[in-house]
């Protein structure tokens, strides 16, 4: 009688052991996937429009936040990019649309032109995203997807801060 007492106590912690580990691994979704392509398109722009600011702009603080856009966006990417794998999706490579029209307008200018029309785009590409990531860190349901998503935000969060303080300096 112990002995089937212990197997089934067993059995039962097993089963539900396992159901925790399930639970634990939610399937993604569509809204994440969704999220995910978003942020990344983000990223790209992100990047390329500060690497343009860093050989443009004419304010220090404004390279320098061009600079910390590049660095801290290419690590965004990366770590974000092993669920892009998992999930099956293509990163993107350029620009999209509206932000090619925003580079080459930034491309006609010069000096304080460029740093304020630079940091605009940047401020108001940061708020759009810190948006979307609050959004998802709310929503999401895979729990190291989610946890990836919260320490997104907080990156997102404090380059809206920068953009939003420098931006009023300019």
């Amino acid at each position: 009688m112990k002995k089937t007492t212990s197997v089934l106590c067993m059995l039962t912690l097993s089963v539900g052991s396992m159901a925790v580990a399930v639970r634990a691994h939610a399937a993604v979704t569509d809204d994440d996937k969704k999220f995910l392509a978003m942020a990344a398109q983000s990223d790209v722009n992100e990047i390329k429009l500060s690497q343009l600011a860093e050989t443009k702009a004419s304010s220090p603080e404004v390279k320098a936040f061009a600079h910390k856009m590049v660095v801290e966006h290419t690590k965004l990417t990366e770590s974000m990019k092993p669920y892009a794998v998992k999930w099956g999706l293509t990163a993107p490579t350029d620009l999209d649309d509206d932000h090619k029209s925003i580079y080459q307008d930034l491309s006609g200018k010069s000096g304080s032109d460029f740093d304020k029309a630079y940091m605009d785009a940047m401020d108001k590409d940061h708020h759009k995203a810190l948006d979307a990531f609050t959004k998802e860190s709310q929503d999401c349901t895979d729990p190291r997807f989610k946890a990836s998503v919260i320490k997104g935000k907080t990156a997102v969060a404090a380059h809206t801060n920068m953009a939003d303080s420098l931006k009023a300096k300019l």
